[in-house]
């Protein structure tokens, strides 16, 4: 309940002291350290009970407060609130004259709410405060899930560009009034608002000579949705730029920017980027998970051992530890998942990321700015002014960088960073060959953690069947682990959109540095030597990751195969 609002609840019930500042400031300090809303914490430990909470809130904003919620919302009020309104924004009219109208909020923090609607309406809105889940049920029961509305936003846009002509070439005046009128904010909600529904990761807007293409990355995979004309691409392009408040007229410089929505009574944050392409703009949005970026390290996936393991080290006063993988294979939420665990009262702790994607409360997070000169290495080094305990790096890109972050570990600080390599050993070599001292690598690293993403095979539709015997082998070199061996498809299902996964697992490779590692590193050794020691001492590849990922059913021999 009134998750990402936690700073603000617990500043005002604080501020009003409706209880023992003890308790407060232990339920909050259990949100930061679990990544579950305050709200909720409160009322789990019978703190103060749900109307009591609800009645602070209205006060604190100067709403009413609807104790009392009807099991249907009268069929005139109904009325003047559109379906995609009433979910986008998440509100219920309960109550209306002929000057204005009562909305029941999910999310009555929204700064937007009462303006945007107030717009759209054209009548004065009034927000009251009600129970989130009540309202949300409301909104589900008289409005619907909103199943066809993606549908209703194409077939106006269609309508709309058939009356303009699809050849039509409009002028930056026309693009500029097309991007705020309904149809093109309509659609852009509604494709925004299914994205997040589907568990997208990304949205990819793309203007080719001839169409226009939409595509969500799924499970790390692209999918496409229907699109609307040609013709409209820079209107829907200008609409998301207007949103992430970045310059219109500029279409020859990529830009970055951020959108912050509210939809469905939910704070929902999308990073943006544009790029000059031959037939117009591509714009991709990254849609932040705030729930990822506060996964505790149990709910990885990692295997026992390697979680015990990574738990020890982070909580040592000094080293690096490094997390490595391609692109999207989750090295984010990983170091995100170690903040939340040493995110404690008695720490400093200091992020500089490109950009910051997830915000936790009480670290101090800063973004790279190079075209002013922030770089990860400038504010590393302006990190060690600042007595730090701990120090995160969002990527270590090149031998500044590197250097620095040894520099801060040799002084007593603990950093993490992540990593492009291959795999765990291939990180050692990596830093060698960037430049780094070998003695000063081997008295510093404490541990790799290479990572993957596979997708995981739909329990909906999930059958055993014939192994290929080509990939067996290409999977293990050990013959008697591939007699006998059953593995699993998926068939296809309305579940998985028919393409047999549903959702992520993670395959993982932890090394951890011994001292005859350490002496390996320190005489130059080969990548083979290094992995054949760390083998010997135990570590899983992620090749034998993946292999017990489809002993155990979860994935494909064809994800292992692609990924390691």
């Amino acid at each position: 309940m009134f998750a990402g609002h936690d700073q603000i609840v617990f500043e005002l019930l604080a501020g009003r002291r409706l209880m023992e500042p003890a308790s407060l400031q232990a339920a909050f300090d259990e949100h930061q350290a679990t990544g579950r809303s305050f709200a909720a914490m409160v009322l789990e430990h019978g703190l103060m009970d749900k109307p009591a909470l609800l009645r602070a809130v209205a006060d604190h904003l100067g709403c009413g407060y609807a104790a009392e919620l009807p099991d249907a919302l009268p069929g005139d009020v109904l009325a003047l609130v559109e379906g995609g309104m009433a979910r986008t924004y998440g509100v219920a009219p309960v109550a209306a004259d002929g000057f204005s109208v009562t909305l029941l909020a999910v999310d009555p923090f929204n700064p937007n709410l009462v303006n945007d609607l107030t717009f759209a309406l054209e009548r004065e809105v009034r927000v009251a405060v009600a129970d989130p889940d009540r309202v949300a049920l409301l909104i589900r029961q008289h409005y619907g899930e909103d199943d066809a509305s993606l549908d209703d936003a194409l077939s106006e846009l269609q309508n709309s560009a058939a009356e303009a002509g699809h050849d039509t070439v409009f002028t930056e005046e026309d693009i500029e009034q097309l991007a705020g009128q309904t149809p093109i904010i309509r659609f852009v909600n509604r494709v925004l608002a299914q994205a997040i529904r589907a568990q997208a990761s990304d949205i990819h807007f793309e203007p080719f000579e001839h169409e226009f293409k939409i595509r969500y990355r799924i499970d790390g995979t692209l999918r496409e949705i229907p699109a609307p004309p040609r013709n409209l691409a820079r209107p829907i392009l200008s609409r998301l730029k207007v949103l992430a408040n970045l310059n219109i007229a500029e279409r020859r410089l990529p830009q970055d920017g951020r959108i912050r929505l509210n939809l469905g009574g939910r704070a929902v944050d999308l990073r943006v980027s544009t790029l000059p392409t031959q037939f117009g703009e591509s714009v991709v949005l990254r849609i932040l998970d705030q729930g990822a970026g506060r996964l505790q390290l149990s709910q990885l996936g990692l295997p026992e051992p390697a979680r015990r393991a990574v738990e020890e080290i982070i909580h040592r006063p000094n080293g690096i530890f490094l997390v490595t993988g391609p692109t999207g294979s989750g090295k984010t939420t990983t170091l995100y998942s170690c903040l939340t665990v040493l995110n404690t009262i008695d720490a400093k702790l200091l992020t500089v990321e490109d950009p910051v994607e997830y915000e936790i409360d009480g670290v101090m997070q800063v973004p790279v700015n190079p075209g002013a000169g922030l770089t990860f290495a400038r504010a590393l080094r302006t990190f060690l002014r600042q007595d730090p305990d701990i120090v995160m790096v969002g990527e270590i890109r090149d031998l500044e960088t590197a250097r620095i972050a040894i520099q801060a570990s040799l002084t007593g600080h603990l950093v993490l960073s992540t990593l492009h390599t291959n795999d765990a050993p291939g990180t050692v070599t990596r830093l060698v060959d960037m430049g780094i001292e070998p003695f000063l690598l081997a008295s510093t690293l404490e541990a790799v953690l290479a990572q993957r993403l596979v997708r995981r095979i739909c329990p909906a539709c999930k059958i055993a069947c014939a192994p290929d015997s080509a990939m067996l082998r290409q999977l293990t070199a050990v013959p008697a682990t591939r007699n006998g061996l059953t593995v699993y498809r998926g068939a296809g299902c309305e579940a998985c959109n028919q393409s047999g996964y549903q959702g992520r697992l993670g395959l993982f490779e932890f090394l951890r540095m011994s001292d005859p590692l350490r002496e390996l590193v320190v005489r130059g050794a080969s990548l083979v030597e290094i992995r054949r020691q760390a083998m010997g001492e135990g570590m899983t590849s992620l090749r034998d990751a993946g292999l017990a990922a489809v002993l155990a059913g979860d994935t494909t021999v064809e994800e292992v195969l692609k990924y390691t």
